[in-house]
């Protein structure tokens, strides 16, 4: 004789409604994308960047030795326009690129298109992000008077050293004389996590050129507000749009699939659809962000 009348008995769990049923697949959905896109953003991110920057080498290694490298005027987003190091603050042989908005500066830092390139006559103005795509300027606030910052373009090779460190409302350095040359790196004040969920402005740190200037042959007079300091690109917006339906897409045809042919096979046809689409969502979202971050 058992006791098993003695153990008491376990009621089965009612199954879900179809609302709540649906209700808790749109849960479970969205706290998946949402972890893939902290871990996208911190960790595939700094992935992305460092390839774009190697391709981006050699092609700027490409147009210097040959002297094709750009020198100023209308120039293509997203085109390598100089090399810049500064040991001190972490920067080692970056490419920076043309262009200011958040999109070009997931690719590196990028070069304000309204001021001249560093080594010219005038105040030259880079921005690099400080988190997110490796945070290749996130040590800008540790800058110290008298580092050394190089950058080299197709008009040679050119010394900066750091004369301040300021942030958003500080005071400005005098008007610069004529002739002379300046270069002002820019990013998001604070880096990590912390500065991802609370922005809370821009640091800059100011380079005085060491030696003679080089003459500029023009630079837009403006550039467009998501080129601006700490903006997102809403012009992303529509890519998000039309890849969230893809993307949604890759799911139903998974769990179609799966019906028709099996798990192991839906998923080896399905997984990169799906892939594909939480990668361009993500760029996407992330392009949504302020520019510096």
């Amino acid at each position: 004789m058992t006791d098993a009348w003695l153990q008491p008995t376990r009621s089965k769990r009612p199954p879900l409604s179809p609302g709540r049923g649906a209700a808790v697949w749109a849960l479970a959905t969205l706290s998946l994308l949402a972890v893939w896109l902290i871990v996208y953003a911190f960790v595939l991110t700094s992935f992305e960047a460092a390839r774009s920057q190697t391709v981006l080498y050699s092609k700027a290694r490409e147009t210097l030795a040959l002297q094709t490298a750009p020198l100023g005027g209308l120039i293509e987003p997203r085109t390598p326009v100089a090399v810049i190091s500064a040991p001190a603050l972490g920067i080692n042989d970056l490419v920076i690129v043309e262009g200011t908005a958040s999109g070009d500066l997931m690719t590196g830092p990028g070069h304000r298109r309204d001021t001249v390139l560093p080594g010219q006559a005038g105040v030259s103005v880079v921005y690099g992000r400080s988190t997110l795509f490796g945070g290749p300027f996130g040590q800008l606030g540790a800058a110290r008077k008298g580092d050394s910052i190089t950058v080299t373009t197709g008009q040679g090779v050119f010394e900066f050293k750091v004369l301040k460190v300021r942030r958003a409302g500080g005071a400005l350095l005098p008007v610069l004389a004529v002739g002379k040359g300046r270069l002002t790196l820019v990013s998001g004040n604070g880096s990590g996590f912390g500065a991802l969920m609370s922005p809370n402005g821009a640091v800059y740190v100011d380079a005085a050129l060491v030696g003679d200037a080089q003459p500029s042959p023009g630079h837009p007079s403006g550039v467009p507000f998501a080129e601006t300091a700490m903006q997102g690109d809403a012009g992303s917006m529509l890519s998000l749009v039309l890849a969230l339906p893809l993307l949604m897409g890759a799911f139903v045809f998974v769990v179609w699939a799966r019906s028709r042919w099996g798990g192991w096979q839906a998923w080896l046809v399905g997984a990169p659809l799906i892939l594909a689409g939480l990668w361009i969502v993500s760029q996407a979202t992330v392009q949504l962000l302020p520019n510096l971050l």
